[in-house]
C-alpha cells in the first residue's frame, strides 16, 4: 500500500470542532508538514481550539471564508498548497430548517469554488472532502449490514442535501478534471470543543447548570458515536493512506438511542433521569437510524480505539473544567434553537486572541465584501507573539542530543547550558544570558556502562541528580521559568499490589517502592522534593528506545548484545514518538509528574523475537533468571509497569508500547523481506 505524504496543507474550517483535533494531530505528529488554516470564525469557531498549535512554526491561520475565491486562489499560489482537507460547513440540522440558504451557500458554493480553484492552479495532490452520513438518508431499523460507500444518497434535509450536493460536485470535479478527490462520510462526533449545539455537549452544559434535558420526540432515534481522537486518527490515516477516487465511512457499529445517552450523562451527573428528562416536539424529519459499514477504512488500518464510557468520561471532565469556553450559549441550549446564522458569524476569541490572530495570520478579510486584503510586505512591522526559545541541559547525553536535533526540525530557537546545574550561579548565568521561555533538564548520572557505576561513586550521583536537579528547579522558579524534567520510572518494582501481568501500573501519585539500586534511590528522593516546586513538569522515562538501532544507549541494542537477558514486562519509552510530546507539554505548559512511557507493557523476549522478525532472522538470545543476573550485576534492577493513562488523556495518539516497537523502531528498519 503506498503512502502519500504531503508537504503543504490546507484545512478549511479548522477553528471548528473535527477539523481542530485532526489540525493539531496533524500539526503535533508531523512537524515536517506546513499547515494552513482557513476559517471564518463563525458563531461554532473558536480560536482556543487551536491553542495547541498556537506555537508551532509549521502552522498559519488564515482568517477569511471559502467562498472567496480570490483568497482561496491567493492562498493556493502563494503557499503552494498540495493538499486540502475541506471540513468549513454549515452542519446543525435543526438550523437548516430555518435558514437553509446559508446551508447553500457555505456547502455547495463553497465548496465550488475551492474545487474551481484546485483546477485552475493544477498543484493539488489530494482533496478530501468531508461529509456526513445523513446523505443515506434513513437506515431501516432491522438493517444488519450498514451503508456502504455505493449506497445511494436520499438525504431528507436540508443540511445533508447540500452535503450531498456538495459531495456531487466532488465527484464531477474529479471525473471531468482529474482532480485526486476522497470522501469521507461519518458518523456522529463528540468530545471537546464541540459546540453545544450538539446533542452531548448540550446535554451535558444543561447537567451542569442543574437543567433538565430536552429530548425530541421519544428518544427512540438511534445514533452511532465516535470520540473526536478517533476521528481525527481516520483522517490522518486517509490523508496518508486514502485511494484517490474512493470514498471512506468513518463509522462505529456501536449504535445508542438518544433517550441512552441522556440516561448515560444523568447517570453521571447522579441525576434522576425520571425526573431530569424532558420529551418535546420532534424536528420536522428526524431520521430513525444512520448505520455505517466502515470495512473500507478498517482495511487501511484504522479502528475505533476509544470506548463510549471512556469517551463520556473524557467529554463530561473537560466541559467541567472549561464551562465558559464558548462565552454565552443560552441560545444554543433551548429544545429548539434557531440561531441565525449572519455572514461573518459570532467571533470567538481566546484571550489574547487578537494577538495570536494577528501574530499568526498574513491575511484577512470581510466577510461582507469579495475584495482581499493584500497582505503586508515582509519588511512591515506586525505584532507577533512571543518565540519559543529553549535552554537545555544534557548537550552530550543522548536525550539532550536529540532534542536538539527536534528544536532545529521543529524550527524552534535553543541553546544548551554552559553551567553545571550544582552550580547555581552559571545556571543564573544561563538564564541572563539565553532569556529563554522554558528550560530542559536531561542532564544527570546515570553511570558508565551502566548504573552499576553509581555505586562506587555515590557523592557524583548525589552531586548530579540531586542537588543539581533541585539548584536548576529553584533557579528557575525565582525567574518564573518552567523546567521540562526528565526523570526515571526506574524507581518502582513490582509488588502484591501491582503484581507482574497484571496490567495494574504504577500512578504518578505512589510513592515510590524500589531501593535496590543507588541511581534509583537518588532519582526517587529528588521526585519527591521536586513535588514541592510548582514550576516542574518531571518525566518518568523508562528503559528508552528509539529508532536507531546503532546507538548503544538504546535499549534494544543493549539486551541484542548481551549474552544473556532475563524475561520480564516492563513499561519503556519510544523517543521518537515522545520527545516531541515533551516539546507540546512545554508549549502547554504542564506541570507535576507524568509516567512518560507508551502504554502498557513488553518483555524482554517480545523485543528479542520482533528483532529476529524485522531485522536478523538468525539471531539467538538465551534467558536467565533473576537469581543468575544478581550473580554478575552489582546492583538490582528495577522492574515494574507504568499506568500511562494520564499521559495517554492528554495525548490520545499515543500508540501502545507493542504498537509504537512496530510502526516506529522495526518497520522503519526492516531488513528481512515483508510478509
Amino acid at each position: 500500500m503506498s503512502t502519500f505524504k504531503p508537504k503543504n496543507i490546507l484545512i478549511t474550517g479548522a477553528a471548528g470542532f473535527i477539523a481542530s483535533h485532526v489540525a493539531n494531530r496533524l500539526i503535533r505528529n508531523y512537524p515536517e508538514y506546513k499547515i494552513v488554516v482557513l476559517d471564518k470564525l463563525d458563531y461554532c469557531s473558536n480560536l482556543k481550539n487551536l491553542l495547541p498549535s498556537k506555537s508551532s512554526p509549521n502552522f498559519k491561520f488564515v482568517k477569511g471564508d471559502i467562498a472567496s475565491a480570490d483568497l482561496v486562489n491567493y492562498l493556493l499560489i502563494t503557499e503552494n498548497i498540495d493538499t486540502i482537507m475541506h471540513f468549513a460547513a454549515q452542519t446543525h440540522v435543526d438550523n437548516s430548517f430555518g435558514n437553509s440558504f446559508e446551508f447553500t451557500k457555505n456547502n455547495i458554493y463553497g465548496t465550488h469554488v475551492l474545487l474551481e480553484a484546485c483546477k485552475v492552479t493544477g498543484q493539488i495532490r489530494r482533496f478530501i472532502h468531508v461529509s456526513t452520513d445523513e446523505v443515506y438518508g434513513e437506515t431501516d431499523e432491522d438493517a444488519v449490514v450498514g451503508n456502504h460507500e455505493a449506497s445511494q444518497l436520499l438525504p431528507t434535509n436540508p443540511y445533508s442535501a447540500t452535503k450531498a450536493g456538495a459531495e456531487m460536485l466532488v465527484m464531477a470535479y474529479g471525473r471531468s478534471y482529474g482532480l485526486p478527490v476522497i470522501t469521507t462520510r461519518g458518523n456522529n462526533v463528540y468530545g471537546p470543543n464541540q459546540f453545544p449545539e450538539k446533542l452531548i455537549p448540550k446535554f451535558i452544559l444543561l447537567a451542569m447548570r442543574g437543567k433538565t434535558l430536552p429530548i425530541h420526540g421519544d428518544g427512540a432515534n438511534v445514533r452511532s458515536y465516535l470520540y473526536c481522537e478517533d476521528v481525527a486518527e481516520a483522517f490522518e490515516v486517509i490523508l496518508h493512506k486514502g485511494v484517490v477516487g474512493h470514498v471512506y465511512n468513518i463509522g462505529t457499529k456501536k449504535e445508542r438511542r438518544v433517550v441512552d445517552v441522556a440516561q448515560d450523562i444523568c447517570k453521571l451527573f447522579n441525576m434522576d433521569p425520571d425526573k431530569s428528562i424532558q420529551f418535546v416536539e420532534n424536528r420536522p424529519f428526524n431520521d430513525q437510524r444512520y448505520f455505517l459499514d466502515d470495512q473500507r477504512l478498517k482495511n487501511l488500518g484504522w479502528s475505533e480505539r476509544t470506548t463510549w464510557e471512556d469517551g463520556l468520561k473524557k467529554t463530561l471532565e473537560w466541559y467541567t473544567s472549561n464551562p465558559d469556553w464558548w462565552g454565552d450559549v443560552s441560545g444554543a441550549l433551548l429544545p429548539h434553537p434557531r440561531m441565525l446564522m449572519m455572514p461573518g458569524g459570532i467571533e470567538r476569541h481566546s484571550d489574547g486572541a487578537e494577538k495570536y490572530e494577528s501574530g499568526k495570520s498574513e491575511y484577512s478579510e470581510n466577510s461582507n465584501q469579495t475584495t482581499m486584503l493584500v497582505p503586508p510586505a515582509k519588511t512591515s512591522p506586525s505584532p507577533q507573539k512571543p518565540a519559543l526559545k529553549f535552554l537545555i541541559y544534557g548537550r552530550t547525553g543522548w536525550i539532550g542530543g536529540l532534542l536538539g536535533k527536534l528544536c532545529e526540525k521543529q524550527g524552534i530557537s535553543y541553546e544548551y547550558g554552559k553551567g553545571r546545574l550544582e552550580d547555581r550561579s552559571s545556571l543564573v548565568a544561563d538564564i541572563l544570558a539565553v532569556k529563554p521561555t522554558h528550560v530542559f533538564n536531561a542532564a544527570g548520572v546515570t553511570g558508565r556502562p551502566n548504573v552499576d557505576w553509581c555505586e562506587s561513586h555515590k557523592t557524583e550521583t548525589i552531586r548530579a541528580n540531586v542537588a543539581g536537579t533541585l539548584s536548576l528547579a529553584d533557579v528557575c522558579r525565582e525567574h518564573g521559568l518552567l523546567v521540562i524534567n526528565f526523570a526515571t520510572g526506574c524507581i518502582f518494582e513490582y509488588d502484591a499490589a501491582h503484581p507482574e501481568g497484571s496490567g495494574i501500573g504504577f500512578k504518578e501519585e505512589d510513592k515510590p517502592n524500589f531501593i535496590g539500586s543507588f541511581y534509583s534511590k537518588t532519582k526517587a528522593m529528588v521526585e519527591e522534593l521536586l513535588r514541592e516546586y510548582d514550576n516542574v513538569c518531571t518525566l518518568r522515562v523508562r528503559m528508552p528506545i528509539s529508532s536507531d538501532l546503532n546507538n548503544p544507549r538504546n535499549f534494544i541494542t543493549k539486551i541484542s548484545r548481551y549474552n544473556k537477558v532475563v524475561n520480564i514486562p516492563n513499561s519503556m519509552t519510544i523517543l521518537d514518538e515522545l520527545l516531541p510530546i515533551s516539546i507540546e507539554m512545554a508549549k502547554r505548559n504542564l506541570t507535576g509528574i507524568w509516567n512518560f512511557t507508551n502504554p502498557g507493557v513488553v518483555s524482554h523476549n517480545e523485543i528479542l523475537e520482533m528483532y529476529k522478525k524485522y531485522i536478523d532472522p538468525t539471531f539467538k538470545y538465551t534467558n536467565f533468571n533473576l537469581e543468575e543476573q544478581a550473580k554478575v550485576i552489582v546492583a538490582p534492577r528495577s522492574n515494574n509497569e507504568l499506568d500511562a493513562s494520564k499521559l495517554k488523556n492528554e495525548f490520545p495518539e499515543l500508540l501502545s508500547i507493542k504498537e509504537s516497537l512496530i510502526k516506529i523502531v522495526f518497520e522503519p528498519n526492516r531488513k528481512t523481506p515483508a510478509e
